[in-house]
């Protein structure tokens, strides 16, 4: 899907889009001949988890570092922006019947169905868990200190050492995970993160693994390099976090 398109169906404008590729927040898919960017399935899903936690009110800044955490939990923040939209869709209803009943006549005094409170108490409730949850951890402070610091051509090098890596283990399948040629890509994968973004000890990359399977944005993304990628790497990571 074009940008414009991404414009006319999120209701966001180009501009926004553009900046949002600048600051490394949602990068394209690709890019065509013509220099159009091109926005896949994965990138409208990460667009709207995006949306979300505008909606909560957290700064661009803090969403970049909470969706690229490891440990962010995908599952958990659609379960609670489902539990939001009940509440709002309730005060809708309510606001409905409160009109229904006005053409119907009824003189009702009624004003709390114009309350907002337990709506944004929700929301600060669940602002405060994932600030809490994200915002606390050595790693989201290394991680939100160094990419601040970036710039889009810093971006765009950093992009292409991590496409490389995967690319370079998507052309070793036909070696065994334990290799000494796979084991040390895992290895350098786990530098250029504790280079790039935090401190990857062996625990937090044995999580990264387990999400490149588990996580469907993450597998369907990492396979584009081919069938099975995802699934070798969480492997190889397994057998390198078990030395």
């Amino acid at each position: 899907m074009k940008i414009r398109e991404v414009a006319k169906l999120t209701g966001i404008t180009v501009r926004t889009l553009h900046y949002y590729d600048e600051i490394g927040l949602l990068k394209p898919s690709g890019i065509t001949k013509s220099g159009y960017r091109l926005y896949d399935k994965e990138a409208l899903l990460k667009l709207q988890q995006i949306l979300f936690f505008k909606e909560l009110k957290f700064s661009l800044a803090e969403i970049k570092n909470i969706i690229t955490n490891p440990q962010f939990d995908k599952k958990k923040a659609l379960e609670n922006q489902k539990k939001l939209l009940i509440k709002k869709r309730k005060r809708i209803d309510d606001l409905i019947n409160l009109v229904n009943n006005r053409i119907k006549g009824e003189e009702s005094m009624s004003f709390k169905e114009f309350d907002m409170t337990e709506i944004e108490n929700a929301k600060k409730k669940y602002a405060k868990e994932v600030k809490e949850r994200f915002g606390n951890s050595d790693a989201y402070k290394e991680s939100e200190k160094k990419c601040n610091g970036y710039s889009k051509n810093q971006w765009k090098e950093i992009d292409k050492e991590c496409k490389d890596i995967f690319k370079a283990f998507a052309s070793n399948m036909d070696k065994r995970v334990d290799s000494e040629e796979v084991q040390d890509l895992v290895k350098r994968w786990q530098k250029l993160i504790t280079l790039r973004f935090y401190n990857c000890t062996n625990e937090i990359l044995k999580g990264l693994g387990v999400m490149y399977v588990k996580d469907e944005r993450f597998k369907e993304n990492i396979d584009k390099n081919g069938e099975g990628t995802a699934e070798f790497i969480s492997k190889a990571i397994e057998v390198y976090c078990l030395k």
